[in-house]
């Protein structure tokens, strides 16, 4: 298999090739597509199999929740449960943006997808090509970075397909991502009263801090 390559406008994305990767994903297969931070890799996070086959692409331990793009904090709270004012106050500030908030998972998500930790990861990215994907799926979708275990994330199409050009059927190119750096992860699951952030990225903690404490 070699990866087709399907060239979208990073900030106007046309709506007829983003129906073409909404077809894609919707018959379960992997597609790598540009996000605000890094190419990630895209599957419908309710077809188990090709959840599964993000595992297999990663090599990722079966033990971490699979990150998800969502268009809008509306479809942030259809898939978690138990939100308090914690996620309001950082979704309000930082999304769209590199913030990924970790969350109980409501029952619409597959436990796989949870890593049956029945938490789930979100994140509405700045990035316009997965929102009108997200949109016109009328589904979240997977946000993994598109590289090898061990190997660099890819901000350009052509690094996803030097590292997995052979094993994915499409990458969709949308030039260079807007940054960097990663994005940064707040766990915010046992409630905001008591959160942690798992990575700094993108964010930094002090700000975190701060819309955390008004």
């Amino acid at each position: 298999m070699t990866a087709e390559t399907l060239r979208i406008h990073p900030d106007e994305p046309e709506p007829e090739l983003v129906s073409q990767v909404a077809a894609r994903l919707h018959t379960g297969q992997v597609v790598a597509l540009p996000t605000d931070t890094f190419y990630g890799l895209a599957v419908d996070p309710v077809n188990l199999r090709a959840v599964d086959r993000i595992y297999e692409l990663k090599t990722r331990a079966r033990h971490k929740p699979l990150s998800l793009l969502v268009g809008d904090v509306t479809q942030a709270y259809e898939l978690a449960r138990g939100v308090d004012s914690a996620f309001d106050r950082l979704a309000e500030r930082f999304w769209p943006g590199p913030l990924t908030l970790i969350v109980r998972a409501g029952s619409k998500l597959p436990l796989r997808v949870t890593a049956n930790t029945g938490n789930v990861a979100l994140r509405v990215p700045e990035a316009a090509i997965p929102r009108a994907i997200v949109s016109c799926l009328g589904l979240p979708i997977t946000a993994t970075s598109a590289n090898l275990f061990g190997m660099p994330e890819c901000t350009y199409a052509n690094g996803v397909r030097e590292q997995l050009g052979d094993k994915i059927p499409l990458i969709v190119d949308g030039g260079p991502t807007a940054r960097s750096t990663p994005t940064t992860i707040v766990d915010i699951s046992d409630g905001g009263h008591s959160w942690m952030i798992l990575r700094e990225g993108a964010i930094p903690t002090h700000e975190i801090a701060l819309a955390l404490s008004h």
